[in-house]
């Protein structure tokens, strides 16, 4: 299988282009940086610029791929959201994303479409149980994810299966939210954010990987997916859990 992976340096992406290399997937990867992030890809792997200069190379990267992993956006959580960050978060997602769409248009063939999104579609909903069946929030996180997923569907014109990989929280040694809250334990002020109420719909980076790899070999999987673990925990129990693990308090 040839695969095109999109944001393919960061904290998921760098762990998915690993195990498609191990399976013997040819991979090439689509980031800013090519020329610094080639030295810290497996072998074998191809880094591709987004630049206008290595259009023309990124583009006929997608059209021969029999599948495009779109995991591009830049960071959320830790960050006021100011109305820069907003259109900083906006621009990271939707541009990359109408590029690759229009890629693919320019060469309609079956080939599989997996593009990131967020389960912060649904918003605060409280204790109700969220399907993917359920209808987005109307705040700013679920407008965007509205907008994100409707310009990765364009992709089915051109005749792409496409998976949308509305990802929870993710949880892993060497990013992702841990790299943010483990600090604060290890001088012994960790604890719950806000009330400790809250949700937090986690899943590890492994099963991560691995869902996505599933939504790359299931013919049938169209449309919205959870990327979540099958039991949520309230930010109490999670920060609990995570001082328990650090051998320190949970404030």
């Amino acid at each position: 299988m040839q695969v095109v992976v999109a944001g393919g340096t960061g904290f998921i992406g760098g762990s998915l282009v690993r195990a498609l290399a191990r399976q013997g997937a040819r991979v090439s990867v689509i980031t800013r940086d090519p020329g610094r992030m080639q030295r810290h890809l497996p072998v074998g792997v191809l880094a591709l610029g987004w630049s206008d200069d290595e259009e023309v190379t990124w583009r006929r990267a997608v059209t021969d791929a029999d599948a495009v992993v779109n995991l591009c956006g830049a960071p959320i959580a830790g960050r006021r959201w100011t109305p820069a960050v907003r259109d900083e978060l906006r621009a990271s997602r939707i541009g990359p994303t109408r590029r690759l769409v229009e890629a693919m248009a320019a060469a309609p063939r079956d080939r599989v479409f997996l593009s990131g999104s967020a389960v912060g579609y649904y918003g605060d909903r409280g204790d109700a149980a969220l399907p993917e069946s359920a209808p987005p929030s109307t705040c700013f996180l679920g407008d965007l994810c509205v907008e994100w997923e409707a310009v990765a569907t364009e992709a089915e014109r051109a005749g792409a299966r496409v998976v949308l990989l509305r990802t929870g929280v993710v949880l892993g040694k060497r990013g992702g939210i841990l790299t943010r809250l483990t600090p604060p334990f290890r001088l012994f002020m960790g604890g719950a954010l806000g009330a400790g109420r809250q949700w937090m719909p986690w899943v590890h980076l492994d099963d991560e990987v691995g869902m996505i790899q599933w939504a790359l070999g299931t013919p049938e999987l169209r449309g919205p997916l959870n990327l979540v673990a099958p039991n949520p925990v309230r930010m109490r129990e999670f920060a609990a859990a995570l001082g328990k693990a650090l051998h320190r308090p949970a404030l």
